[in-house]
């Protein structure tokens, strides 16, 4: 089964050499889990993974939690008031607990909205909004529920340019085999897929690498996301505006990227 153009051009943009040919058969339940993965070890290995990414691939598991959360996934249908109510509790109170942590670390995000042009509110309402400012970021081993859903025939062509970046990025010391992220491989502080990851990661703390876990380089890649994505620097950001429409690339429900604007504006 070839590849869509998905696969191409984040491959290409991942620095893989994509191989449709070697395209690897999906499954609908584990019975076929071994078999994919002696098959996508050729697809990994053709589009340049090495020896510490495919000793991941190897030791992967189906994971089942994984394939439960994506069957069972209902989209976010709540008002705006229930899913602030939800999700954050209520405006004010998300928005003291993120200036509070604003007023711990200005001058870093003072940096940040000088070189991404992305205002303090909105990365720190993606931070809490996504984590919970870090208290959660997934307790699902991100390499296993990667490939899981990359397997899986329901979404295999949205997900394997992402199965073969997270390989990369255990190539790259970027990611431990074990470590541990959200039910789809989001990983990290604002829970970016493993391509993204790898196309957008910024180092924030100008340690030479880039780290999703350490909270400064999430906030880095988060800004440098959405700058690419098309946000424009001192412009505002509430609902109709071109910023907004940029919030629709972190997120496609509009109660979150609502959310996400109405919560910045109060941390600012």
């Amino acid at each position: 089964m070839p590849r869509p153009t998905l696969l191409k051009s984040l491959a290409f943009a991942l620095g893989l050499a994509a191989s449709p040919t070697l395209a690897a058969q999906c499954g609908n339940d584990a019975s076929g889990w071994e078999r994919w993965k002696q098959q996508f070890a050729q697809e990994a290995a053709a589009a340049g993974i090495g020896q510490r990414g495919l000793q991941a691939l190897a030791g992967a598991n189906y994971a089942t939690r994984t394939i439960a959360a994506d069957r069972n996934q209902r989209g976010v249908r709540y008002s705006l008031n229930d899913f602030i109510r939800i999700r954050l509790g209520s405006l004010d109170s998300f928005a003291a607990q993120a200036t509070r942590r604003l007023d711990q670390n200005r001058a870093f995000f003072d940096a940040l909205e000088r070189r991404y042009g992305v205002p303090a509110g909105i990365l720190l309402a993606i931070h809490g909004m996504e984590t919970g400012f870090g208290r959660n970021m997934g307790s699902e081993n991100v390499v296993s529920s990667i490939l899981t859903v990359a397997y899986d025939c329901r979404r295999s062509d949205f997900f394997t340019p992402h199965a073969l970046a997270a390989l990369q990025m255990v190539d790259r010391g970027m990611l431990s085999p074990g470590q541990a992220g959200a039910a789809h491989g989001e990983l990290g502080h604002t829970q970016f897929l493993p391509g993204n990851a790898m196309r957008y990661g910024a180092d924030g703390n100008g340690d030479g690498r880039v780290d999703f876990y350490n909270m400064a380089d999430a906030m880095a890649s988060t800004a440098n996301f959405l700058r690419q994505k098309g946000w424009q620097p001192g412009q505002p950001f509430q609902e109709g505006t071109q910023n907004f429409r940029v919030l629709n690339e972190w997120n496609a429900a509009t109660v979150y990227q609502q959310a996400i604007a109405l919560s910045a504006a109060r941390i600012q």
